[in-house]
């Protein structure tokens, strides 16, 4: 008699929607490959990872380094594939995806997509978005934003199981092929400081130093840091003890430098990105930050770019602790009071006296708080609206600036960085100048006297220039973002962000509702009805069909956890997106619009 227990019959895997991948295409070709042009058909049997993003997204940038373990994890089994699809003007020239590759240490091959061709192959609508073949050719998944990397992991492991076992899978070194290295002094700086010695310091972002220059601003005097230390520093500012607070992007921390005894110290954040729900305010070392991109004195405070969740916060270093100082994380152009604010990726600031002037990059522009709390718009009108022009500050355009600094007449230098320019803006008679041309993305500029110093970061140099009297006259050019706008029906639309939680998990109920969704228009009387902040994935919209265009602004997040009942402790993930959606009303519109947070649209599929 054979008493041993039947082992457990296991459950089937759940049926994944199979939908056959199309072909990679790009007019600005391959990058990282050694001058091979991929297909489809050369990454059969291996699982692959399509990355669409563009250098200006921080959001992108965040996936890349969610990416990295993964990628060295199953590297006999995956290839990622980024697909660089741009928003900007600047963003088309394939010099500068060359250059963005190489300053974010992207070490996967590239499809260079100017035109968009395989974005709307994809029907992707989101920076980033991650869609996952399988070794058979075929869609198996699309996330958009960030925070998937666990998802992506569970599936493939699926992957590499389910085809390991059908003889579909196929391992071996992938297509990278590594670019020959450039020796440069500065590799893609982000930011300078003039020391009280005359010096200059420079977060060498790339190298992940912190390079001190000679008064001659070429000269090295002293290295410091090095990947562990730093990585990918940008903002540097002085503080009262003579150290040199400095925004450790990457690390997602503020750190101090002295730079008498070359001594690095820890001032805030805890190497965790921050993420919804977290803490917003405490000591500073408990609290996480989000890509802090700039630092600036004002105020008694150190006050922060917080680039990654559209912010400012502060430090306070006398009680050692840090907060939300305005913005709402809500990725936009709104003015007001700095808790209703809205900001687009914050990456320079400068203080003049009363006023703390912002370098808004997503939103193309220049804004300033002041000691009353309230944010103001200086330059720039949203997030889809960018050029190069001149005049009267309510139509002059800029395109993703980086930088701000003040000047002795109490007007302002915008690194305008997509521009290749120094522009000007001058609060006494509203008027926006540009000031240099022929720059290579500057992305910072500090005064040395009566001249200027600008970190020419894509020549990886600082350049010294003399303020002009007069101002370089440009030809005006205005662009606005290159997106194929989504026709929709007037009246009633369904509006559904589609979330499936990786396999293994649920959503996460535990203290109430585990997803969200604001929903906003440009303009707002696009919106009948359906606006505001729910719980709900789904929602019913109303388009009025007296607004021929405009764009739909919808932020989500869903939450999940390891479903397991036996772990009191269970791993929980965030997901979250904002999509900024153009839509034309069009009688034989769409009457849904779908929007992937993680999974597949099934009733596409």
């Amino acid at each position: 008699m054979n008493d041993a227990v039947p082992a457990p019959i296991p459950a089937p895997a759940p049926r994944r929607a199979r939908v056959r991948a199309p072909e990679l295409i790009g007019k600005g070709g391959w990058l990282n490959t050694g001058g091979t042009e991929l297909t489809l058909a050369d990454l059969r049997g291996r699982i692959t990872i399509l990355d669409f993003w563009t250098f200006c997204c921080i959001n992108c940038l965040h996936v890349l380094d969610e990416l990295r373990e993964l990628e060295e994890k199953h590297r006999d089994t995956v290839v990622i594939i980024g697909v660089h699809s741009p928003k900007f003007v600047h963003e088309e020239e394939h010099r500068a995806v060359v250059d963005a590759v190489e300053r974010y240490q992207v070490h996967h091959p590239v499809l260079d997509d100017p035109e968009l061709a395989t974005w709307k192959q994809y029907a992707v609508r989101a920076w980033p978005t991650l869609v996952v073949i399988d070794p058979e050719g075929y869609v198996v998944a699309q996330h958009a934003g960030e925070g998937h990397a666990h998802a992506i992991e569970r599936l493939v492991a699926e992957l590499e199981a389910e085809h390991e076992a059908k003889g579909t899978l196929r391992r071996g070194d992938g297509p990278y092929v590594a670019p020959e290295p450039v020796a440069t002094d500065l590799r893609f700086p982000g930011k300078a400081l003039r020391l009280p010695s005359g010096n200059f310091l420079v977060s060498d972002s790339t190298r992940h130093e912190l390079v001190e220059l000679a008064a001659d601003g070429e000269s090295v005097v002293r290295r410091t840091g090095g990947a562990g230390v730093f990585n990918e520093p940008q903002g540097l500012a002085l503080l009262p003890d003579g150290r040199v607070a400095v925004a450790d992007t990457v690390h997602h921390q503020l750190k101090a430098y002295d730079p008498v005894t070359g001594a690095v110290e820890l001032l805030a954040g805890t190497g965790r990105q921050w993420w919804q729900g977290s803490p917003t305010s405490g000591p500073a070392t408990e609290v996480a930050l989000s890509s802090p991109w700039d630092v600036a004195w004002w105020n008694d405070r150190l006050w922060i770019a917080m680039a990654g969740v559209h912010q400012l916060w502060t430090y306070d270093p006398e009680a050692g602790t840090v907060q939300v100082a305005a913005g709402t994380t809500n990725e936009g152009l709104v003015d007001g009071p700095a808790a209703d604010a809205w900001f687009a990726q914050p990456s320079g600031l400068a203080a003049a006296g009363e006023r703390l002037w912002i370098a808004d990059s997503e939103t193309s522009s220049v804004r300033w708080i002041g000691t009353d709390g309230v944010v103001h718009t200086a330059v720039g009108t949203g997030l889809f609206d960018f050029g190069h022009r001149d005049g009267e500050a309510g139509q002059a355009l800029l395109q993703h600036p980086l930088g701000v600094t003040a000047l002795p007449d109490g007007s302002v230098a915008i690194s305008d960085t997509y521009n290749h320019a120094l522009r000007r803006f001058d609060p006494a008679s509203g008027e926006v100048t540009t000031l240099a041309t022929d720059l290579r993305e500057p992305s910072g500029a500090v005064l040395d006297g009566d001249e200027i110093v600008v970190v020419e970061s894509a020549r990886h140099r600082l350049t010294r220039l003399r303020l002009p009297e007069e101002a370089v006259r440009v030809e005006a050019v205005a662009h606005r973002t290159r997106r194929a706008a989504t026709d929709v029906a007037p009246g009633a639309l369904r509006l559904d962000v589609v979330f499936q939680a990786p396999a293994g998990q649920k959503l996460d109920t535990r203290y109430g509702p585990s997803t969200r969704l604001l929903v906003s228009s440009t303009p707002p009387e696009l919106l009948r009805a359906g606006d505001g902040a729910g719980t709900d994935l789904s929602r019913e919209l109303e388009i009025d069909p007296e607004v021929t265009e405009g764009v739909l602004h919808v932020s989500a997040m869903a939450a999940s956890c390891d479903d397991d009942p036996a772990n009191e402790y269970p791993a929980c993930h965030v997901h979250q997106q904002d999509w900024g959606v153009p839509v034309r009303v069009t009688a034989d519109g769409a009457a849904r619009l779908p929007l992937v947070l993680a999974g597949m649209d099934e009733q596409r599929a």
